[in-house]
């Protein structure tokens, strides 16, 4: 249990799967963070990293906040924050990272 916010611990979420070290988890959990800002941005949302146990904090410009601890999270919080089925693999986002990559 973390001993500032009193979650649970979870274990390593899938996506880290491939992060061998410390750093490389920082660094995929980090990047991973901006890809989900701009698929949120587009929902009216905002989302940053949780300095603590890997959290990740998310808002809403009418003041609503959540947080979750990896994706299925993420994705739920926004469902329920918006109030609306929520797609993380529209169209409009996949795209353009097809196109960048």
């Amino acid at each position: 249990m973390c001993q500032y916010c009193g979650s649970l611990l979870s274990a390593v979420h899938w996506t880290e799967a491939g992060a061998v070290s410390a750093r490389d988890r920082t660094r995929a959990t980090s990047r991973r963070a901006e890809v989900l800002q701009a698929v949120l941005r587009a929902y009216g949302l905002s989302l940053r990293q949780g300095a603590l146990v890997g959290m990740f904090h998310i808002s809403s410009a009418d003041g609503r906040e959540g947080l979750a601890r990896d994706l299925d999270e993420v994705w739920a919080v926004a469902e329920q924050m918006t109030g609306r089925p929520f797609d993380p693999l529209d169209a409009r986002f996949t795209a353009e990272d097809a196109d960048a990559g």
